[in-house]
């Protein structure tokens, strides 16, 4: 599930091009941990003249703060806020066409990460609109920015944007990023070191002069650059998934680019191009990326053929562990929901749709670090399914099988040894049919009598474990 928004990753095919509104970067947020940058007032409206001089200026320090050379002149461009509208548009066109966006938007309603019927496109056209400070279009090898903003802040949008531009001219960006297609979260990984180097370039460029860098300070927290979120008017409309999917390339991908350029600094960012990260797991966590640690690949066997002709397959990926962190956090609280998705080393789903009465039809399974977590699992994903599905008859359930229906089909949880095996919107037969193909186990009949009465609810309530512990 990658949804197609530019400005915001998880799923964002063309963040990289895209940063959002950081008029608020400016060093009075770095204040309280670093000395004050001297900064000139804002001067208002900026001539074609004056914004050419102050881009070539930038593009100047943001090569010696990254040791990325300028290969080729970098075409540099005032835009209005309907000119970047326009190209919102015509990209998340050219990017994705209209069945794969749908699906997009399907999956993450499928998961419980979007309310039903959310108009996500619109949703984002408006809210990119409203965001979009400047941007660097890697087709065209162009820098844009937006014409409304004071010259001293469009500083700091094009300390931001033109790293992508070095980046580009070294590493071809574009094709860096899809060259990780179609696993969904490798691609996020590559979005969040794109996004996160470029902001660290940005934090040194912010620093110049005082003799500090991203590099010695050890203890930097990225979130002191947010600013308030909450001030945007389309943000605050924002389900969580999209505010959480918003801030995770530019601060997660921050605190990876620092860990992962230590101890060399920028002359070693060459190096994380050719060995990109292989999944959010290692962006959230930087010293499996440091030791090489990669997920398992998980498979599902094809189910087509169980279904019957109404249904059609509308999309396949991985989640990874930012994704399984985003549902638990949808319905569990943050300190559950953290350890657990740690717990993650790989998965796979998959998305039906019933193209009479589009239902949905949701698989997914998932693979663990050990049975332990896969049992810890277990208990807090059962608990999971009954907050999301409120209406629920049949409730049955078994030490490692979990199941119940509702108005939309059959909802199946099974855990076994490392793996576990979800299924929302569908037949049992369909259940056992995977069950048997992954070979998790005989499943259990309702009329087995190993308890009396099967619980309506349970919470079983993990103890908070530490994050890079849990990990392994």
């Amino acid at each position: 599930m990658k949804i197609n928004w530019s400005g915001l990753p998880r799923y964002c095919s063309f963040l990289e091009r895209l940063v959002l509104s950081i008029l608020f970067l400016v060093p009075l947020a770095l204040s309280a941990q670093q000395p004050t940058v001297p900064v000139a007032p804002p001067t208002g409206d900026s001539s074609p003249a004056d914004f050419a001089q102050a881009a070539d200026e930038v593009l100047h320090d943001m090569s010696e703060i990254t040791g990325l050379s300028l290969r080729t002149p970098v075409k540099k461009t005032l835009r209005s806020r309907e000119e970047i509208r326009a190209y919102v548009i015509r990209q998340m066109n050219e990017d994705k066409d209209v069945a794969q966006r749908y699906a997009d938007a399907r999956a993450a309603e499928a998961f419980g990460l979007l309310p039903k019927n959310f108009d996500l496109d619109s949703f984002m056209v408006d809210l990119l609109t409203e965001q979009i400070a400047g941007l660097y279009d890697p087709k065209a090898h162009e820098f844009y920015i937006a014409n409304w903003i004071p010259l001293e802040d469009q500083r700091m949008v094009m300390a931001h944007e033109l790293t992508h531009a070095l980046q580009d001219q070294h590493f071809q960006i574009e094709l860096w990023l899809k060259a990780a297609r179609p696993n969904d979260d490798a691609e996020l990984a590559r979005e969040a070191f794109l996004e996160g180097s470029a902001m660290a370039a940005m934090v040194d460029y912010l620093l110049r002069g005082t003799g500090k860098s991203l590099n010695n300070m050890p203890e930097f927290d990225p979130s002191i650059l947010t600013g308030d979120l909450s001030s945007s008017p389309s943000l605050q409309k924002a389900p969580p998934f999209i505010k959480d999917t918003l801030v995770f390339p530019y601060f997660a991908g921050m605190t990876f680019t620092a860990a992962a350029l230590k101890p060399a600094g920028w002359s070693a960012v060459g190096k994380v191009f050719l060995n990109p990260p292989a999944s959010t797991q290692q962006i959230m966590h930087p010293k499996l990326y440091k030791t090489g640690h990669v997920p398992e690949s998980v498979t599902l066997p094809a189910i087509d053929g169980y279904l019957g002709k109404q249904w059609k397959k509308i999309d396949e990926n991985l989640m990874g562990e930012f994704g399984w962190l985003e549902v638990l956090k949808q319905f569990l609280d943050e300190q559950r929901a953290k350890p657990l998705a740690a717990s993650w080393e790989g998965d796979r789903y998959q998305l039906y749709e019933n193209q009479q009465s589009r239902r949905l039809l949701l698989v997914a399974r998932i693979h663990f670090s050990s049975q332990v977590h896969a049992a810890r699992f277990f208990g807090q994903y059962s608990e999971l399914l009954e907050k999301k599905h409120q209406q629920r008859t049949n409730l049955f359930r078994r030490p490692d099988f979990f199941s119940f229906d509702t108005p939309e089909g059959g909802v199946f949880l099974r855990c076994s040894a490392t793996d576990c095996l979800v299924v929302e919107g569908g037949e049992r037969s369909v259940f056992v049919e995977l069950n048997k193909q992954l070979d998790l186990g005989p499943v259990p009949e309702p009329d087995q009598k190993l308890d009396a009465t099967p619980t309506k609810t349970v919470s079983n309530v993990m103890p908070v474990v530490d994050v890079e512990a849990t990990v392994r």
